[in-house]
């Protein structure tokens, strides 16, 4: 049973914007095939430029 310490759960980055994404129980069936962490990701699919990677813009 998860306590709350996410150290030990697996993660990998995303392929957008390279932020480390953190297992959740919703991915538990399909962990191998996901690959971005947020809907806005997904809409880009993969950086614009090398900026991108360091993760979004603030404005």
């Amino acid at each position: 049973m998860f306590k709350g310490n996410k150290s030990h759960l697996p993660s990998k980055p995303c392929v957008a914007c390279g932020r480390e994404m953190s297992w959740r129980r919703a991915w538990a069936r399909n962990w191998e095939s996901v690959r971005y962490c947020s809907d806005a990701c997904r809409r880009h699919k993969g950086p614009a430029s090398p900026a991108a990677a360091n993760g979004p813009a603030r404005r």
